[in-house]
């Protein structure tokens, strides 16, 4: 299973090529660009690990991509993903998410389903990763 997050989430994985030119397009547009790594790619879980601090006032996208190579050597069969964050007045949000780095096996998602008062149905998503959790 495939997780699906963020933008480019449908197409294959993106090479370190293609990584650098979105990188480079974040900071032409003057984002602040991080790298967040998880082991728990939940779609709700929104705090993933950050690696560093954010790279402000950033000129060359061979910063990043030097930070996201150590980041792959130290947590290599985790889920990394870079994010661009635009602090101009009006928007402060982040622009651009996406991940960029896989475990080898992803372990997916079980859908849990719970009959509720008259005929409600809830449904919740439970990583297999946070049941199971590697042994490094």
């Amino acid at each position: 299973m495939k997780i699906t997050q963020g933008q480019f989430a449908f197409l294959p994985d993106l090479t370190d090529v293609e990584i650098g030119k979105q990188v480079e397009y974040a900071l032409d547009k003057g984002w602040a660009v991080s790298i967040e790594y998880t082991d728990d790619p939940h779609p709700r879980n929104v705090y993933w690990s950050m690696w560093g601090n954010p790279m402000f006032d950033l000129a060359d996208p061979a910063g990043v991509m030097m930070e996201l190579e150590a980041c792959r050597r130290e947590h290599d069969g985790k889920y990394i993903k870079v994010m661009a964050f635009d602090s101009a007045k009006g928007w402060e949000a982040v622009r651009m998410s996406f991940i960029v780095n896989r475990p080898k096996h992803e372990p997916g998602f079980e859908l849990i389903r719970a009959e509720g008062e008259g005929r409600s149905v809830h449904y919740t998503l439970r990583s297999y990763s946070s049941s199971h959790p590697r042994v490094s």
